[in-house]
């Protein structure tokens, strides 16, 4: 009988004491407590990695060595485990080939539909093309009227030069005597066109003049096989005296055409209709490939557009970045091209000199042609002066221009350098010849219900789904029979997707521009529609990054896999997850050393109702976040104008300077478009010269003379190896390397600081590098990290260890928690401040040499506040902080929120993305966008105090917020997208009330 529970047995992993718990199997579990309490280290290294190692080594030895080996978490014993599948937030790819459509496999299925019922088109006139044998264009001769007049034709030249006088001889010796050449009849038995050979002409031969009558189906059916057999594959029908009206009720798939010809005194108004035997467009000329699955593909160089190569975008050299400032001479304003060098310095003058213009005068007081000249190169022969070993010699050429010559260059060059050099010149652009779309023009050319494939792909999820709904009621019988099960398989996983509340992502959405909630939802989609039985899955906090409007739907999608026989243990924090859960299971009872260990566990109500909990005292509102007691004050602003980058639809969006602001709304309604794509690399090619970004569509942004500088606070690592970490990221382990050169043993030694450095040789330990650890390689088994026999573990050597602060060497020190190392400092009061800092921003579970690579990303995040914290700031700095609630628990949202505000304080201007209500009450100023996401995303819903922002209907955002604000009066003054400072209900920052409700108030000129 299968057991009820998992049960874990001595965990010990990471801070775990000794850890033991049972975990109902087939209910949703939740596992939370404070940021560092070991909530991850029970669910992902112990739970989640033994399951995962067990069936790994149920595999061959053969296959372990493709797969690699898990190592055995550090536990006494895991029972009643199921096969483990984990969802976490890292991002789905970063390769930029990879889209929503493909990491879903939604792609793959459109590309078997397309194959398979897709109607080829010409990608030149639109005309359809297909296959036909003989007896098919039979069949379609004999679906016009009774008694219809007709000819045969073969074409054998199309569109060529030439006079053909042997064709026209081998014509005539194989029994032909009628050819019709450029819409003009001659008997050949009677005269020869006399043509000229330097233009183009159009020569058919008429095989047979019938009528169609189902006597003469013998005589039409061999006529046509002598057409195809004349022409390779090709025939066409003349139909001099064409039937009108409803009397033509034939579909010959967009073949036909009405053109003009003299054929023995026919009419002029005649149609033509053309047949291939291959795939074809016979108007064209252009022959098709088989279409496959792999002609849809953007990997494949059978679909890929050849100009970007499957990418679409391509890198071209941008203007703006070769001409930085204009106002420079023309000698010194082409950035790329240095008029120190000779070669580019005589170019430069002699150009300058045959256009009448002095290489001292600033571009841009040239006129538009002469810039272009310059820039584009001119069809004008310039004399250009020659350095060679017998002097200076002149030669005349045209002047190829600055880009071009850049472009040239990149592709001809075999130097790395060279081209490194130019490409910093360069800008990624939409690709021209595909648009974007990745495909080439043959498959973007193939319709399924008259829609391609790319214009499938840039649809959103939610309407993809309306799009494919009832489609079969347009397919012939035969297209609904192949397309039925496939189109079952689209709609599923388009289902899918938007339980889990992604119908605004765009099928042809680069995967790596996904953010972590996303790219875990997008997986968390992908095996509900597996629909797997009896699998434990464990997830990584499947709220970050969703509006409460949509955490329901992602709820009600958990517990779908739930009532399937699956066993869910979830990382969370979200109060909404909580109450939803069958069973909670609380660790702490505080972070690092003073967690592991099971505070609380059962359902709501005994979390709510348990004292210890830190967590119950949250839940039951016996601790809460407070509302600030006024909001500050702002006077001047800064402005974003008319940005429309994404689904932005031209918004303009005041932020107030010195002001704590919130910028917030439903998934995909555009927070990160603005601040990311718009905000902050416009704010950094303007202010920081940072040419290497590209920023978002927008008009302008005003008031930049209000800020100093802009800092993008954001969650990637703060390092890439090992050897990074919270201590030399903060400048912390400066600090401590200085105080420990200061100690009597070291100035005798005559040891400086960096002998207590493991990046450096000399004091640290060369046998493991100064990593503390030495890769062991297993073969098919995976590798194994085992401490340094030399060091063991301590990073350093012998002799530096002998040096001792209060007691305790280089190594112990990293050893240490924050909190352990601001209590050891105390007395020094520039490390005391650094980790405080630290510790004010709730990582003092951290141990101060924990390596980068561990860090999550609201973990490094928050060390990169903290190093902010520590500069020497004067204020006027513009923060941009996203989601920096990640990962956190309501007690340490208590003070990151204290350090935003501390921030602000010193008159900086905060502004964040944030769903985390608790965050969002404490902002002055809200900005929120929406109303939905994607498309029906990307305005400003509401604009003004949280108290504002709750009175609007229209926002998602304000209904939620009511439940977070003591009174919200919902009659009185709506968000009118003024300074919140001047809204009808604002308070000045000591906490007194400002305009009466409904008084008019006029807001003051921004210093822009």
């Amino acid at each position: 009988m299968p057991k009820e529970f998992i049960e874990v047995r001595g965990a010990e992993e990471n801070n775990l004491k000794d850890l033991d718990v049972e975990i109902p199997r087939e209910q949703f579990n939740v596992v939370t407590g404070l940021s560092g309490s070991g909530k991850s280290s029970l669910a992902f290294d112990t739970v989640y990695a033994e399951g995962q190692r067990r069936y790994i080594e149920s595999l061959s030895a053969y296959a372990r060595n493709f797969l690699g080996q898990m190592d055995k978490p550090q536990v006494e014993s895991v029972e009643g485990l199921s096969p483990a599948i984990s969802i976490d937030q890292k991002n789905a790819a970063n390769n930029p080939r990879s889209t929503v459509g493909t990491v879903t496999e939604l792609h793959d299925y459109l590309r078997l539909l397309y194959a398979r019922v897709g109607h080829p088109h010409c990608p030149e006139c639109g005309r359809e093309v297909g296959e036909q044998s003989a007896q098919q264009m039979v069949r379609r001769v004999f679906e016009l009227p009774e008694g219809t007049r007709a000819m045969i034709a073969a074409p054998v030249v199309r569109d060529q030069k030439g006079a053909f006088e042997d064709l026209f001889d081998d014509l005539v010796a194989d029994g032909y005597s009628r050819v019709e050449v450029d819409g003009e009849q001659y008997d050949l038995s009677l005269e020869r066109p006399e043509l000229d050979e330097n233009y183009d002409h159009t020569i058919d031969v008429i095989v047979d003049r019938v009528k169609v009558r189902e006597a003469d189906r013998s005589r039409i059916t061999d006529s046509v096989e002598t057409a195809l057999e004349e022409a390779d594959g090709v025939l066409k029908l003349i139909l001099p005296d064409p039937p009108e009206g409803d009397d033509l009720d034939v579909d010959f798939g967009g073949n036909e055409s009405r053109s003009t010809g003299d054929l023995a005194g026919d009419g002029d108004d005649r149609l033509v209709v053309e047949f291939s035997e291959d795939l074809a467009c016979t108007h064209c000329g252009i022959d098709f490939s088989e279409i496959e699955t792999r002609s849809f593909s953007f990997n494949s160089p059978h679909g890929a557009c050849p100009e970007c190569e499957g990418i679409g975008s391509t890198k071209e050299v941008d203007e703006d970045l070769v001409v930085t400032d204009p106002s420079q001479p023309i000698k010194h304003v082409f950035e790329p091209w240095s008029y120190n060098r000779s070669y580019y310095r005589t170019r430069l003058d002699n150009v300058a000199e045959h256009f009448g213009v002095d290489v001292e005068t600033p571009f841009e007081e040239l006129s538009d042609s002469e810039q272009r000249q310059f820039l584009y190169g001119t069809d004008e022969v310039v004399e250009f002066e020659q350095q060679t070993r017998n002097g200076v010699r002149r030669k005349t050429q045209r002047f190829e221009g600055v880009i071009p010559n850049l472009e040239r260059r990149h592709v001809e060059t075999d130097s790395d350098r060279t081209r490194e050099h130019i490409e910093e010149f360069m800008a990624v652009t939409t690709c021209p010849e595909c648009e974007g779309t990745r495909l080439k023009p043959q498959s973007r050319s193939v319709y399924v219900d008259g829609t391609s494939i790319t214009d499938v792909n840039e649809l959103s999820i939610g309407d993809a789904l309306e799009h494919f709904e009832g489609m079969e009621e347009t397919m012939s019988e035969r297209e609904r029979t192949i397309a039925e099960e496939i189109l079952k398989e689209i709609r599923a996983r388009l289902g899918f997707m938007e339980e889990v509340g992604l119908e605004y992502l765009t099928l042809d959405r680069e995967a790596s521009t996904l953010s972590g909630g996303e790219s875990q939802r997008i997986r968390l989609a992908t095996q509900v529609g597996s629909g797997l039985v009896g699998v434990l899955y464990v997830l990584d906090e499947p709220s970050i990054g969703l509006h409460q409007r949509d955490n329901d739907r992602l709820l009600d999608t958990l517990e779908g896999l739930r009532d399937l026989g699956n066993t869910l243990l979830v990382v969370e924090h979200d109060e909404a997850t909580m109450r939803r859960a069958d069973n909670i299971i609380d660790i702490g009872p505080g972070p690092g050393k003073r967690g592991g260990e099971i505070v609380a566990q059962g359902d709501f109500d005994d979390i709510v109702n348990t004292d210890e909990s830190v967590t119950g005292d949250y839940l039951a509102g016996r601790e809460v976040v407070e509302v600030p007691g006024g909001r500050r004050d702002s006077d001047a602003a800064l402005t974003v104008e008319g940005a429309r980058q994404h689904n932005l639809k031209d918004v303009d969006v005041d932020i107030p300077v010195g002001q704590f602001t919130a910028i917030t709304g439903v998934s995909g309604s555009g927070k990160s478009t603005l601040m990311h794509d718009v905000l902050y690399k416009g704010l950094a090619r303007e202010m920081n010269d940072n040419t290497e970004v590209d920023p978002g569509e927008h008009d302008r942004i005003s008031g930049m003379d209000n800020i100093e500088g802009v800092r993008l606070i954001d969650q990637s690592p703060i390092g890439r190896t090992p050897r990074s970490n919270p201590a030399t990221y903060t400048d912390v382990f400066d600090y401590i390397r200085e105080l420990f050169a200061e100690t009597k043993l070291a100035n005798q030694r005559g040891y400086d600081k960096g002998r207590f450095s493991f990046n450096v040789k000399g004091g640290r330990c060369e046998e493991c590098g100064g990593q503390g650890t030495v890769k062991i390689e297993m073969n098919f088994l995976s590798d194994v990290h085992v401490p340094c026999e030399e060091c063991g573990g301590d990073r350093y050597n012998d002799e530096t260890l002998d040096v001792t602060y209060k007691g305790k060497t280089i190594a112990d020190v990293l050893d240490m928690s924050v909190e352990e190392a601001y209590d050891f400092f105390e007395s020094h009061s520039g490390l005391e401040r650094r980790l405080g800092l630290l510790k004010d921003v709730g990582l003092d579970y951290m141990q101060l040499g924990q390596p980068s690579t561990t860090l999550s990303g609201g973990e490094a995040q928050r060390v990169k506040l903290a190093e902010e914290l520590g500069k020497k700031d004067a204020g006027d700095t513009l923060y941009l902080l996203d989601e920096p609630t990640t990962g956190l628990h309501k007690a340490d949202e208590r003070k990151l929120i204290d350090v935003l505000h501390r921030l602000t304080d010193k008159g900086n201007t905060v502004v964040v993305i944030e769903h985390e209500l608790d965050l969002v009450k404490n902002a002055d100023h809200i900005v929120d966008l929406g109303p939905e996401g994607g498309d029906g995303g990307g305005e400003v819903v509401a604009e003004g105090t949280p108290e504002a922002v709750a009175r609007v209907e229209e926002s998602h955002t304000g209904r939620y917020l009511r439940d977070y604000l003591p009174e919200v009066d919902m009659e009185g003054p709506r968000s009118d997208r003024r300074m919140p400072a001047l809204a009808a209900d604002a308070t000045d920052a000591d906490g007194e009330e400002g305009a009466d409700e409904g008084e008019a108030v006029e807001a003051p000129a921004t210093d822009d």
